[in-house]
């Protein structure tokens, strides 16, 4: 494969991207007021009752909900885009994406439209530092979608359709092709890694913001230990490392990015529970936090929060404690955007879980206030 060069055009496409993502930035992260949450409503998967909006009156204030949109299958991941407009939903074992435009005052949904996605169980949405590319992750058939942003926030027809090709893991049920389970952007917004949980892989694109097209990186990716199950990713946010969670064999594996060839080389790899854990176990979740001391990934089984301090030189990590989520099943988890909250989603005991974020040791402490959300799947704030 050839490797990829950007040209002049592209390039300037690009650092214009950049610009204006990072322009439209906060100043000061605020304290979110409104908070979405996506559920799993389709027989098998739960019993949620769709996708949910709280707010709250000042930071200090229990969230209430304003609005429940109940004819929605599986709304099970959301994102906000860049300026806050529009909220975007992925759904379940569906074949679509729904956008939704976002009352400024109220923080309350309407739909705009939906669009295929050309594949199904669209599991992540991402979007790019230009605010003009929607990325999904079909878990089910093993692609890549890009999506265009029109002006007013609806979607237009995909521009993109990458497929993702590789050995299946050993895992007989849950690897037995490529799932594709996340497509988060580095913090450029103009590289896409896709952890493949089925092909035991990390993939690598460079998105082409110009066309909407994918790029495969040179090397396209990196394999991981045969059975890891790579799920989900995260940036540090001034380091070159990537930090990918498992899920089959509840660990996590550190990578060194190099942004401009796309390149991931491992580093560590770490487990993601106490030697004291015997029982069976699957990660989920990965935050780094804002500060980039911190890591947090969570665990259905032992249901909790697995949290480690970051190294500031190597990037390396270091298991600082456990911290229960009071819950059955954190398949998901949030930080709000001042980086002191950490939202624990219980999807199989229908609760969202507050925690308080140490500042100093990086530690969580319940803050005693629990929402209640039927199979929470996905949170968002704005």
């Amino acid at each position: 494969m050839q490797r990829y060069q950007p040209g002049r055009r592209e390039f300037l496409i690009g650092l214009a991207g950049t610009a204006a993502a990072i322009a439209s930035r906060p100043k000061a992260a605020a304290a979110p007021a409104f908070m979405y949450v996506g559920s799993f409503t389709g027989e098998g998967r739960g019993h949620g009752e769709g996708l949910s909006v709280f707010r709250r009156s000042a930071e200090s204030a229990p969230w209430t909900q304003v609005q429940l949109l109940k004819d929605l299958a599986d709304p099970s991941f959301l994102i906000i885009d860049r300026q806050a407009r529009c909220l975007y939903s992925a759904h379940g074992d569906g074949t679509e994406v729904t956008a939704y435009r976002i009352d400024q005052a109220t923080g309350q949904l309407t739909i705009l439209n939906r669009q295929p996605t050309g594949g199904r169980n669209g599991v992540h949405l991402a979007i790019d530092a230009t605010g003009r590319w929607l990325v999904v992750a079909n878990y089910a058939t093993g692609t890549v979608a890009v999506l265009p942003i029109n002006q007013d926030g609806s979607l237009a027809p995909l521009s993109d359709l990458a497929t993702l090709s590789g050995t299946p893991g050993p895992h007989r049920t849950q690897q037995e092709s490529s799932h594709p389970h996340h497509c988060p952007f580095d913090r450029t917004g103009r590289v896409v890694v896709v952890p493949d949980k089925g092909l035991d892989k990390v993939f690598v694109y460079r998105l082409d913001a110009a066309r909407g097209k994918l790029v495969a990186g040179n090397p396209p990716g990196v394999t991981s230990r045969a059975g890891a199950a790579p799920r989900h990713a995260d940036f540090h946010p001034t380091q070159p490392h990537v930090y990918v969670i498992n899920e089959l064999d509840s660990t996590i594996t550190v990578y060194r990015f190099t942004l401009d060839a796309g390149r991931l080389e491992p580093l560590q790899v770490v487990t993601t529970l106490p030697t004291s854990h015997t029982g069976n176990n699957s990660g989920a979740e990965i935050a780094v936090a804002p500060s980039g001391r911190f890591l947090y990934g969570s665990n259905r089984g032992h249901d909790s929060i697995a949290m480690f301090a970051i190294d500031s030189t190597s990037g390396l990590l270091t298991a600082i404690g456990w911290e229960p989520t009071q819950g059955k099943t954190p398949r998901f988890f949030g930080l709000d955007p001042t980086g002191t909250h950490l939202y624990a989603a219980n999807q199989n005991s229908d609760s969202v879980v507050i925690f308080g974020i140490n500042q100093a040791t990086g530690k969580l402490t319940p803050t005693g206030e629990t929402v209640k959300v039927a199979s929470p799947t996905t949170i968002v704030f704005r």
